[in-house]
């Protein structure tokens, strides 16, 4: 087997281990509400759960809405949470077109649009991630607050074995959706998604056609006006150096904080302790860290 594949089948065998097919999980909530929305030209999956400030979740590669099931609860308790099914993913499937981190920020922009809101929180993981910080680079009017969760801003962020995994998925797209058949996100995927186990290969040729490519946002950054949380496992798939370097381009810990906190800026960093990339979007210790942030901290020096 070619070195590229190898390091796929390594990755995609981790992610089959670690992800759970959580899509139909009996744990996950009951949406108060779901549907497609007509957005950008194409359908759309979303699932409201929940009252109050409306938050969009966005989930990761080869993932949907249910990959949040273990900390939907604590996310939607007083607020309106908004799961997103990305393109070819999940309830919404492939849409034939092609998969571009832009397409998917606009169709989110658009989403958010379509449920009536003027503006929204936003919290995307991984893939789910790039979607959010694009969303945040180009359509600032929809975003009120931003999580980035395991998020890159830029190709090399990623440590060299997973760069090598998703170009090993690009090079090869057929062979990476048969040897992902059997596994969690497989049975997730087919359980749920339009036209169930036919799609899954076209699904496959999408997402490979992006997760290869090489990409550099960094001299878009400053355009982000929204608050912004950046959250990092301290063994993450994204270099951890990268995380940090993308909340100081946001002007983060740009000098001393002081003791009255006026040094600081609107934006926050985390790091989620013993965790890996495959474990941070359903990680115990993400809400707590979010949930203050989005809801605001106090104003008053503790």
């Amino acid at each position: 087997m070619h070195r590229r594949h190898l390091f796929a089948a390594a990755i995609l065998a981790t992610l089959a281990t670690t992800i759970p097919a959580l899509a139909e999980s009996p744990a996950m909530l009951t949406p108060r509400t779901s549907g497609l929305a007509a957005v950008n030209g194409v359908n759309i999956h979303y699932e409201v759960y929940g009252e109050g400030k409306p938050l969009i979740l966005i989930h990761g590669g080869f993932g949907s809405i249910g990959m949040f099931a273990p900390i939907l609860p604590d996310l939607a308790e007083g607020r309106k949470v908004i799961g997103v099914d990305l393109q070819a993913h999940g309830r919404t499937g492939p849409l034939g077109r092609a998969m571009t981190f832009s397409a998917m920020a606009t169709d989110v922009a658009e989403l958010i649009r379509f449920l009536d809101l003027e503006k929204a929180d936003v919290m995307g993981y991984s893939l789910g991630g790039g979607v959010a910080l694009r969303l945040g680079i180009e359509h600032p009017e929809v975003v009120d607050h931003l999580v980035l969760v395991s998020t890159a801003y830029a190709f090399d962020n990623w440590h060299d074995y997973n760069q090598q995994g998703m170009r090993g998925i690009a090079a090869n797209p057929d062979a990476t959706a048969e040897g992902m058949k059997g596994s969690p996100m497989y049975q997730g995927y087919v359980a749920i998604a339009p036209g169930g186990a036919e799609t899954w290969p076209a699904a496959v040729r999408e997402v490979a056609a992006l997760v290869g490519q090489d990409f550099d946002w960094s001299a878009e950054i400053p355009r982000i006006t929204a608050p912004t949380l950046v959250v990092v496992g301290d063994w993450d798939s994204v270099r951890i150096a990268k995380a940090a370097h993308l909340f100081e381009m946001l002007g983060g810990s740009a000098q001393d904080g002081n003791w009255d906190r006026s040094g600081m800026n609107q934006n926050r960093f985390a790091v989620l302790p013993n965790t890996t990339h495959y474990e941070a979007f359903m990680s115990p210790a993400l809400p707590p860290v979010v949930v203050p942030f989005l809801d605001g901290y106090p104003t008053k020096t503790p």
